[in-house]
């Protein structure tokens, strides 16, 4: 602690870490300054001293929290500091209790931390002594011995400690001296005492200074002036008695005094009045000038004024006077009742809350003293709460178990405090907690499997089965949402079979069913919730497909066929019920619409057979006779119990004969018949197929045609073909002896679309092989045909070889390049 000296008051801060609470990291600090520091005035640094972050006071929302009104410093989170919010005048928060202080608490949350802090508050000399009049008239009798002691009212000074009244001084006079005595408080107060008897004769009265000084720097005072008058002879002194009164009513005496006066008459008569420095005393009581009881005025309250100090003057009317101390101690009675402040509270609170979650911090206190203030709190019907002490008169409320807001989503919880007096007194305070909900709960299906049925041939689309889940949770943790769970059925994806709606987890179909392929299967939906993270679970619905009457009765027997004839033989001594033959025939539908039911509809005869409604059976209704005709035909019908039915028919031919051979009588002519239509069906789809193929044989034939004559005008209309030399029968190279120096070979191209004929000359060559597309003809073959004609023996005709050979070309459209002839065909240069 570092004290001011001077003018300059300086301060120390001193933190005390008390103890740990469980939750909750708990201290108290404990500083010191002087009053009446200004505004804004730094008392300490709360976050360095409580060894905290100022993150942690920023995030934390620390806060202040005080028992009061009034709230004489502020926190400042940024900086983590403690100041002056308001100007704090000791006097006025403590007036004479030493030491002077006032605590409040810290509040920290997420989560919370409760620190208690004290402020010391120091004394300053602001305060001068104050006597409680300006003047005070004393009467002593002229007779008053040396040593008499007269009691004088006591300077106040609202300063404590040094700064309160430490001397007093008299000034201006001979007779009286000053001493000093303290009262059991620590309080000083002043007597004077008569040093030299007075003589009324030489002095009638005088006139006094009492100074009263504190020892503040600087050092106040305060004046009175005391008057004495000097009276006449008295020679008794009135004695006092001190009594201690206890707590009582209005009206109660609490006390007595008396005194006695061995004057008689009025000298002897004593009356009794509170001196001036009674204080509040002399308002709370009262005395009777005559009896001298003293008397309550008003009504005690121990939590304001504990004791009470009367000075009690005793007079008599020859102006002697005495005086006596009167100390009245107010006892503490049991007449306050607990009183509970919310300091901190967190609502809503999470369901999976640890235990031992500090839920609330709560102050209880009680203004009685003793066993009366003394106070015990509790939590009321079996919650999972608790509550555990933590500073003096703080609880804190934790969570004593595990909470479930799907059975409990808030409590009223109740706190109360009872005091050990007599009688005790109590009080509750109920609040009230939330449980916030956490995604503890998966959806719950109505049922763990489901049957569910769809008719063949169904629309796809429509929805035909709706599966519910519930969720205990609330809002978006209990939203549920319904998913396909993906599988294989028959190689293909459920998915192609159904959907259902994520919504409602209605089932729609994707597809028609037909329930001959496929008679039921099984699919997973699943049910998630919208928590994070989502939960889920799994139910499985087995999908059954009814049937429909959506296929007709097969006949299996008789054998319905367009070969030979089948016919059934009945004996012409067959009796009445003789089985005949037996209709067999399926349904590939199931149930009801299987079931399938005969009946004759035609017959040569209806009344020589019938046919069992159940078994199909064909037998005779009654006996054979030989009127009855060989040849019978009858025709069965077969339906199914649909609705609507289906049906099918069958035709049965019986012979009713006793030999094979009348049978094939009776029956060759329906044979014949029967082969001839057959015959004659044959041959019409032989015919359509042979005039088809000649009609494409003739297509391919025509198309083939023409291609190649295409091609063969192309090829005649090119001349980079091979030259082909013609050599005659009997040739022989005579080299340059000849009647032509050199063969020369010619290259001649006719055209399709001209008359006209092109001769390229060509180098000359000595070719001794005769070259030839085997496609085209050949120079024998041209000398021939020019000699079968008899024109090689004209040399002069060469138009008409050119006609001949342009009407062959035309004709056969092969020739394509000819050489010239050898000279000895005596042709024309113009023919070559």
């Amino acid at each position: 602690i570092q004290w001011r000296t001077g003018l300059c008051l300086k301060w120390k801060a001193m933190l005390i870490i008390i103890f740990i609470m469980p939750d909750m990291v708990l201290g108290q600090a404990r500083y010191s300054i002087p009053e009446e520091m200004p505004e804004g005035s730094v008392v300490g640094n709360i976050a360095k001293d409580l060894g905290l972050e100022i993150t942690r006071l920023v995030s934390g929302k620390a806060r202040i929290v005080t028992k009061g009104s009034r709230q004489y410093v502020e926190l400042n989170r940024d900086k983590g500091i403690l100041m002056v919010k308001e100007r704090i005048d000791r006097e006025e928060l403590c007036k004479q209790t030493v030491p002077c202080s006032f605590s409040f608490e810290v509040i920290i949350e997420n989560p919370i931390q409760l620190y208690r802090v004290t402020v010391e508050v120091r004394d300053i000399n602001d305060n001068a002594p104050v006597f409680p009049r300006e003047n005070v008239h004393l009467e002593i009798s002229e007779i008053a011995a040396s040593g008499t002691r007269f009691s004088l009212e006591s300077a106040v000074d609202l300063d404590v400690g040094v700064n309160g009244v430490q001397n007093y001084a008299l000034k201006m006079t001979d007779h009286f001296k000053l001493e000093i005595q303290s009262k059991p408080d620590g309080r000083k107060f002043v007597e004077m005492i008569l040093q030299n008897q007075l003589d009324r004769e030489k002095q009638e009265d005088f006139t006094m200074l009492l100074i009263a000084s504190d020892g503040g720097d600087p050092q106040k005072s305060g004046t009175v002036r005391i008057h004495v008058t000097v009276l006449d002879i008295n020679d008794n002194a009135p004695v006092c008695e001190r009594a201690v009164a206890e707590n009582a009513g209005r009206g109660a005496v609490v006390a007595s005094v008396s005194a006695s006066d061995a004057d008689e008459g009025p000298y002897g008569q004593v009356s009794y009045h509170f001196s001036r420095d009674s204080g509040e005393g002399a308002e709370a009581f009262a005395i009777d000038e005559e009896s001298g009881d003293i008397t309550v005025q008003v009504d005690l309250d121990y939590e304001k004024v504990k004791h009470y100090e009367l000075t009690v003057e005793a007079k008599d009317q020859g102006g002697h006077m005495d005086s006596t101390k009167v100390i009245i101690d107010v006892t503490d009675v049991n007449d306050n009742v607990p009183v509970i402040a919310l300091t901190s509270f967190s609502s809503p609170i999470a369901e999976d809350s640890p235990s031992g979650t500090t839920v609330a911090i709560i102050n209880v206190r009680d203004l009685d003293s003793g066993s009366n203030g003394k106070v015990e709190c509790s939590v009321k019907d079996k919650i999972p709460f608790a509550i555990r002490s933590s500073l003096k008169n703080y609880y804190t409320l934790i969570t004593d178990g595990k909470l479930d807001r799907e059975t409990t989503s808030e409590y009223n919880i109740t706190f109360t405090a009872v005091d050990s007096g007599e009688p005790r007194l109590s009080t509750e305070k109920t609040i009230s907690l939330k449980v916030s909900d956490v995604n503890d709960n998966a959806p719950v299906f109505e049922q763990s499997s489901y049957s569910a049925t769809i008719s063949e041939n169904n629309s796809p689309g429509a929805p035909f089965f709706c599966v519910r889940a519930s969720d205990a949770d609330w809002n978006q943790n209990a939203r549920v949402s319904y998913l396909l769970v993906d599988s294989e059925f028959n190689g293909n994806q459920v998915s192609s079979y159904i959907s259902v709606n994520a919504e409602s987890g209605a089932l729609h179909a994707v597809r028609a069913f037909d329930y001959e392929q496929m008679k039921s299967f099984e699919v997973q939906i699943t049910a998630q919730d919208g928590g994070s993270p989502p939960l889920a679970s799994n139910t499985t619905v087995k999908i059954y497909i009814l049937d429909q009457n959506d296929n007709g009765p097969q006949i299996l027997y008789p054998i319905q066929s367009g070969g030979s004839l089948v016919a059934e033989m009945v004996p012409r001594a067959a009796d009445v019920g003789y089985l005949v033959t037996k209709v067999v025939a399926v349904d590939v539908d199931s149930g009801q619409n299987a079931w399938l039911s005969y009946k004759l509809q035609k017959a040569t005869d209806r009344a020589l057979f019938e046919v069992g409604a159940q078994n199909g059976e064909i037998r005779t209704a009654r006996q054979v006779t030989d009127k009855d005709p060989v040849k019978q035909k009858l025709t069965v019908v077969v339906e199914d119990n649909g609705q609507p039915s289906r049906s099918a028919t069958v035709n049965v031919n019986v012979a009713v004969a006793d030999s094979f051979p009348e049978v094939l009588s009776e029956f060759t002519d329906f044979t014949h018949e029967k082969e001839k239509n057959e015959n004659l069906t044959f041959y019409l789809v032989l015919a359509l197929a042979a005039v088809s193929f000649l009609f494409i044989c003739c297509l391919v034939v025509i198309i083939s045609v023409k291609i190649y004559r295409w091609r063969q005008s192309r090829l005649f209309c090119q001349s980079n073909l091979p030259v082909i030399p013609y050599y005659p029968p009997h040739y022989a190279d005579t080299g340059r002896t000849g009647t032509l120096q050199q063969m020369y070979n010619y290259e001649v191209c006719s055209t399709t679309d001209s008359r006209k004929s092109d001769s390229k000359f060509v180098r000359p060559g000595s070719h001794s092989v005769l070259l030839m597309d085997p496609n085209y003809a050949t120079a024998e073959t041209l000398h021939h045909t020019l000699n079968k004609h008899n024109l090689l023996d004209d040399a002069n005709s060469s138009e008409m070889v050119r006609n001949f050979l342009n009407d062959k070309k035309s004709e056969c459209g092969s020739w394509k390049v000819f050489d010239a002839v050898h000279h000895n065909f005596s042709l024309n240069d113009n023919l070559q």
